[in-house]
């Protein structure tokens, strides 16, 4: 349940902030792209174009989390 509440949080967060979203959007797709090294670029943007929402709720924790650490360093 912390975990819905947290990642909730976090998604209202990116909604609100557009530069934050897109910074957010950024690193999860790179991290997306990393997990999936083995598939061709075009392969990979459209397999993005159908996870991306998937992967920005599930991701919106912790790409917030990178978002402040990198604010702070």
């Amino acid at each position: 349940m912390e975990r819905d509440n947290l990642m909730h949080g976090a998604r209202a967060a990116l909604n609100q902030d557009p530069d934050k979203r897109a910074w957010a959007e950024a690193f999860l797709k790179e991290k997306a792209r990393a997990e999936n090294a083995a598939m061709a670029d075009d392969e990979f943007e459209t397999y993005w174009k159908y996870h991306k929402p998937e992967i920005m709720h599930a991701g919106a924790a912790e790409a917030l989390a990178a978002y402040r650490a990198q604010a702070k360093a």
